[in-house]
């Protein structure tokens, strides 16, 4: 390329890119996050103490320089507690001693509950894994 049709197409490749830049700057970025701790806890939630639960996951958060380093953690609470009660006969329909997590989806608390009650991760419950769930 010659130099005056190099000096013809420099203005124009910056021209072009101008509206580029403009709604680059224009872009919204979004507000940063705010959190806050929750002030109402609900009946519902129960309150365990981190150091009572075994860690099942934790991760570093990146943070900038300067800042506080950020650990998220997620632990498994280490009893269920509600106000369930099921009659185990009724839901092992193959009479097998367990509640499959088939087994299980007739009753909605149950399984949401499944994963955190199969502790041994067999993909079945026994009585003594239900030991609070089940009816007198």
């Amino acid at each position: 390329m010659t130099v005056p049709a190099l000096r013809l197409a420099l203005p124009l490749a910056i021209a072009a890119l101008l509206p580029v830049a403009a709604a680059a700057q224009s872009v919204q970025r979004p507000a940063p996050a705010v959190s806050s701790p929750l002030l109402d806890t609900p009946t519902s939630v129960r309150e365990q103490p981190l150091a009572t639960g075994k860690v099942t996951h934790s991760v570093q958060i990146q943070t900038p320089p300067g800042q506080a380093q950020v650990t998220v953690r997620s632990v498994q609470a280490d009893n269920v507690v509600g106000n369930y009660r099921i009659d185990f006969a009724a839901l092992d329909v193959n009479a097998d001693g367990f509640i499959s997590r088939e087994e299980a989806q007739v009753n909605p608390a149950l399984a949401d509950e499944f994963n955190a009650l199969d502790t041994t991760r067999r993909g079945k419950l026994s009585r003594e894994q239900l030991a609070g769930w089940l009816l007198p």
